[in-house]
């Protein structure tokens, strides 16, 4: 749709009202709904949205720890920005229309702690190098047959699945719960986040999505979209959907791993795809992974968010715990694949389903432009056991260890900005804190009766 058939879409939806959404740091969806009349009001004078979404973390504690706003700021309402380019239907809801937004700052400019204008940011960069970068990314989560009210009954504790046991790529356990699966793949498809691959994956009630590859900041938008989308189908069903990274010790993780090319803006050719070389990759290429693998624990928190990431993150769980790289090799942190020109891509396999996709695809490309800019070079490929391959180094093994790294060594300020980065640290700095305070079930199991 044009602009002038999407306002005409509103403006004759018989729901007269809007859904408008702005994603936190932590790639939460934070809206409400507005009147038909109010959305045109917006339009043309502006609006504005409550600035706490930048205040508080992701179960609305407000940081004590950050500048941006706060108690000393009295959480003002910010300028905000509705990105009509963002339009889609919500197809469960009866088509009711739905937006994306920004916050902006007092000069109604690009907010300091935005991740989505981050990205953009990033995005504008890579193009000033004639370089357009296109991404997919894909989730891995669980599924159980719950509902909000049933897991704090239950105290999150022996939910039901929606299906038993490893069943990976199982053609017959997509038979139940067909309902929902088939609801899934056509009412995202109708939610304009289109889906090459839905199929089990290893754990009870596990399914994997790849979204549809294009430009990185669609492939963004669609990744956010995407997780609050399965949650909400879910509910219609009965179902209850994660994107923990971990969700069982003895479970596999979720991973939210991100494709990425880059193309050249005039000829419209993969940069990333060589004929003339033995593997296909071209030096672009190779400095685009040497940047990432160089930057990778100097950066780790966009990928690994939460202290329930580092749970993901072991060996021998699907998840990279080494900086290597291989060519379709599934155990090392970035995965080549280099069959054809149109298809020749980096997998970072780090991400998992918890992240910020706008802040996990910036810090993508962010750190595959810095190998580019200063011309890395490319350390040597990895063909066997990744997780036996240290010789290069390894991934931080906490969000303190990893959040440390990022405030010490300065190179998240070189990339994204001081502002941003000194506002993503303090959050991490308090989601550390904030977990070192509840006494937990393996305390109570451990030292209850022996200490």
């Amino acid at each position: 749709m044009d602009q002038a058939a999407i306002l005409s879409y509103v403006r004759n939806h018989p729901g007269g009202k809007v859904k408008i959404a702005y994603a936190d740091i932590d790639g939460i969806l934070r809206g409400k709904y507005i009147t038909t009349d109010k959305f045109f009001s917006a339009l043309e004078n502006k609006t504005s949205f409550c600035n706490v979404i930048y205040g508080w973390d992701l179960n609305d504690a407000c940081y004590d720890n950050t500048s941006y706003t706060g108690w000393h700021s009295g959480y003002p309402d910010s300028a905000a920005s509705i990105d009509l380019n963002s339009f889609r239907r919500i197809p469960w809801e009866d088509n009711t229309p739905f937006f994306l937004g920004e916050l902006l700052n007092k000069e109604s400019e690009a907010s300091e702690v935005c991740g989505r204008q981050l990205l953009k940011k990033i995005i504008a960069k890579s193009r000033s190098l004639g370089l357009e970068p296109t991404c997919s990314q894909e989730f891995e989560w669980f599924n159980f047959s719950e509902t909000p009210q049933s897991i704090h009954e239950k105290n999150f504790k022996d939910l039901t699945p929606i299906t038993p046991g490893m069943f990976g790529y199982s053609i017959l356990r997509t038979s139940l719960k067909n309902d929902f699966f088939t609801a899934l793949f056509e009412q995202l498809g109708k939610f304009n986040i289109p889906i090459e691959g839905l199929h089990t994956e290893t754990g009870a009630g596990t399914y994997e999505a790849a979204i549809t590859y294009t430009n990185a900041l669609e492939a963004a938008d669609r990744a956010v979209l995407f997780k609050t989308a399965v949650k909400e189908i879910a509910y219609k069903h009965g179902i209850m959907a994660t994107f923990m990274a971990k969700v069982h010790e003895n479970l596999p993780g979720c991973g939210g791993h991100i494709h990425q090319s880059l193309w050249d803006i005039e000829s419209g050719t993969n940069l990333f795809y060589d004929r003339r070389s033995a593997t296909n990759m071209s030096e672009l290429m190779e400095q685009y992974i040497a940047g990432q693998l160089y930057c990778l624990p100097h950066i780790l928190p966009f990928f690994a968010p939460t202290i329930n990431s580092y749970k993901r993150l072991v060996e021998g769980a699907w998840a990279p715990t080494t900086l290597t790289w291989g060519i379709d090799n599934r155990t090392v942190a970035i995965r080549v694949l280099n069959n054809s020109a149109n298809a020749c891509r980096v997998e970072t396999r780090v991400p998992g389903a918890d992240v910020n996709p706008y802040l996990a695809i910036a810090a993508s490309i962010g750190t595959g432009l810095y190998g580019i800019e200063n011309k890395l070079t490319l350390q040597s490929i990895t063909t066997g056991n990744g997780y036996k391959e240290e010789k290069y180094g390894r991934l931080p093994a906490t969000l303190e260890l990893a959040t440390a790294r990022m405030k010490q060594t300065g190179l998240a300020h070189e990339i994204f900005g001081d502002a941003f980065t000194n506002h993503f640290i303090a959050t991490r700095e308090w989601e550390w804190r904030q977990h070192l305070k509840p006494v937990t079930d393996w305390e109570l199991k451990r030292y209850f009766e022996i200490i």
